[in-house]
């Protein structure tokens, strides 16, 4: 019997508010919501979308690790803290669906990919693309990872300046497309700058949540939609060319385009495509911006860099990386790259919606509505990370990491869950600050804080503008 496709969801704004308002009386009649915030409020609505930290620490502090805030509309449920953590990835994972907790939202532009399902489809999707996620699989990209990188860097010199951001979206959208999907990235660029469509599509949902609620001409969703449609071009006509000519290779599209269903059907253009888009939205989207919050966070911090350096020297002498050297052969490295990612965790917010009614922590919570986890707000709850706002690698010591609670740390999310790329995407980020080091220095242009854009990643709200010197000696 062949895997059912997803039911469809309305994006219309005026019937999304009417189905989470409907879905809120059902619930409540059940059970009363757990205690929070859950009146309406257009003050603390905005406060989430600069603070989503600052709000969700304070709710904590008042509630605890269950409570209702209402954000605009919605009465959300969030659950903070490893214990929550790990509920809701790993042991009681059961109880909750993606697709209609507004990882859904995500659809508009990825369409029913890894993303934003569940169930049947979900397992059929996630079985086919695991053997290109082997360990051996990815190791095997480091060469494509590596040629990328060493080409973009060959554009710098030292008194330039470059927005580190813009730059490495660039460059990991090449290696997403290289490395992951066996795409040409020199002929697609002739096609369409990808790494300038995604930007433009990803701004939508950094914008205010009311201007994301409008329609028609001119407004946030129709310059996604339009972003969408020309990387749709990108991707179905690689789609066409792949189907017509029989090229494959040791890619995920070829997986998918080779694929069969359990009755022997082959998976549709639109279904590849889906694929094919959130891989790319994923492969590429936290890399940016890990790689432009580690070297933000080393600029702050250069003692931490300096023992980056010391390691680069000792271990590699100047020569290039293999894969061993990148998965375990340079800890201060996995150290800096783990601490960034507890700092800004890429899977920052969980949105679920639950199944039942359940209970945690000693409070009920009704079933059909909104539940939460935040790695970003537990990630920097005292009680778990002393200090949580300083850079301290070293918190990552094999030693230090096996005292963590289960669920303290989990910027990839967790169980069935976890990050199908996350292997990919540490290499990558190690790849390319590894061969930064190596051949510069780079200098922040600011002094002040960065400003973070809670877009479906984390992400520096105006870039990172930085200047690039000669590589230093450590100190």
């Amino acid at each position: 019997m062949a895997v059912a496709s997803p039911p469809p969801i309305s994006f219309n704004p005026v019937r999304r508010v009417y189905e989470e308002l409907r879905s809120e009386r059902a619930a409540r009649r059940v059970l009363p919501l757990p205690p929070g915030y859950p009146r309406f409020s257009l003050r603390r609505t905005r406060r989430f979308a600069r603070d989503p930290v600052l709000v969700l620490l304070e709710a904590y502090e008042d509630f605890g690790p269950v409570f209702t805030l209402r954000v605009l509309y919605a009465p959300v449920v969030f659950m903070i803290g490893p214990e929550a953590n790990h509920f809701v990835t790993v042991s009681h994972a059961h109880l909750f669906r993606w697709r209609d907790g507004f990882m859904g939202d995500l659809i508009p532009l990825l369409g029913d990919g890894l993303l934003t399902t569940d169930g049947d489809y979900h397992r059929l999707a996630r079985r086919i693309m695991l053997p290109a996620f082997h360990r051996e699989r990815v190791a095997g990209a480091l060469d494509a990872m590596a040629a990328e990188t060493s080409d973009a860097l060959d554009q710098w010199a030292p008194g330039e300046s470059h927005d580190l951001y813009a730059w490495t979206r660039d460059l990991a959208l090449r290696i997403a497309m290289r490395a992951l999907l066996g795409f040409d990235p020199d002929r697609a660029s002739g096609r369409v700058d990808a790494a300038s469509e995604f930007e433009h599509a990803l701004a939508f949902y950094g914008r205010d949540y009311l201007l994301q609620s409008l329609r028609g001409p001119a407004t946030p969703w129709a310059r996604m939609a339009a972003a969408r449609r020309r990387l749709d071009g990108l991707i179905l006509g690689e789609i066409a060319e792949r189907r017509r000519s029989g090229r494959r290779g040791d890619d995920v599209m070829s997986l998918l385009l080779d694929a069969r269903e359990e009755e022997g059907e082959a998976l549709s253009d639109a279904a590849v495509r889906d694929q094919v888009m959130t891989l790319l939205f994923a492969g590429h989207d936290t890399t940016t911006s890990t790689v432009s919050f580690l070297v933000y966070e080393l600029g702050r911090n250069p003692a931490a860099l300096d023992r980056l350096l010391e390691e680069q020297d000792a271990v590699l002498g100047g020569r290039a990386p293999t894969a061993a050297d990148l998965t375990g052969g340079l800890p201060q490295l996995d150290m800096a790259v783990d601490e960034t990612l507890r700092l800004y965790p890429a899977a920052w917010i969980g949105p679920r919606r639950s199944v039942e009614d359940f209970e945690f922590a000693g409070v009920r919570v009704p079933g059909g509505v909104p539940v939460e986890y935040c790695s970003w707000v537990s990630h920097r709850l005292p009680e778990v990370f002393p200090e949580p706002e300083a850079f301290r690698p070293d918190r990552f010591s094999p030693e230090a990491r096996a005292r963590l609670p289960k669920g303290a740390y989990v910027p990839f999310g967790g169980g069935s869950r976890t990050c199908i790329g996350m292997r990919f995407g540490l290499l990558e980020v190690k790849t390319i600050a590894t061969l930064l080091l190596q051949r510069f220095g780079v200098e922040l242009r600011s002094a002040e804080p960065i400003e973070i854009r809670q877009m479906p990643t984390l992400s520096p709200k105006r870039g990172l503008p930085v200047t690039v010197r000669e590589r230093r000696a450590a100190a």
